[in-house]
């Protein structure tokens, strides 16, 4: 009787999907940035006002989460999920806003080609996590999360070449600790989202 009166699930589902297009805006942007120094503080505005609204729809997860007795998935995975959802917009915060604060003048085809991996990846999350609410979806969501872990170690790739290139031929110091840093960022940002996969596929090996 107890059980029946209290509330259950909550829209935890909306507020996945809410959030993982969120990451999905702020990383285009990142792209655009990429693109097109010319509208560099627009885009790192347009970021942060991305990465506030993903924060009210982190808020509301957790206040759900308090509030529920019942939830659709265990505490803990629904904890962990929209906080790792919430990493990734806070590293596309922080490497837009390092992008402007260091004053970076031109930005190189390795920065770039890691923001489009950001995006692939993001993209990934928010296809994942939309098939979420069906477990009759599981192979199909671990298909999404093994391109997740594959677009990840191409970041790997990618940044450990852009490293190597970056020590042998940048001579401003200054430029190459500036480099370093936003490459550093943006790669973490694929981690975030590997590590978004992989609590997934623990909620699919939980709940299949």
């Amino acid at each position: 009787m107890f059980g029946r009166l209290m509330p259950k699930e909550g829209k935890f589902f909306d507020l996945f999907n809410e959030h993982a297009e969120f990451c999905v805006k702020g990383a285009k942007e990142m792209v655009a940035l990429m693109t097109n120094f010319d509208d560099l503080e627009i885009r790192v505005h347009a970021i942060e006002g991305i990465e506030k609204q993903a924060d009210k729809v982190t808020h509301a997860t957790l206040d759900a989460l308090h509030k529920t007795f019942i939830t659709p998935l265990d505490r803990d995975d629904i904890h962990q999920l929209i906080t790792r959802m919430d990493d990734i917009l806070d590293l596309l915060e922080d490497a837009a806003q390092t992008i402007s604060l260091y004053d970076i003048k031109a930005i190189t085809p390795e920065a770039k080609r890691l923001a489009e991996l950001c995006l692939a990846c993001t993209e990934k999350v928010k296809a994942a996590v939309a098939l979420l609410h069906n477990m009759d979806n599981s192979r199909e969501i671990l298909a999404i999360c093994q391109e997740i872990d594959r677009l990840e170690s191409d970041a790997d790739h990618v940044m450990r070449a852009a490293m190597s290139k970056l020590f042998r031929e940048e001579p401003d110091v200054r430029n190459l600790i500036k480099l370093k840093a936003i490459y550093e960022l943006l790669e973490t940002v694929t981690d975030r989202c590997e590590d978004v996969a992989n609590i997934i596929e623990g909620i699919i090996v939980e709940n299949a």
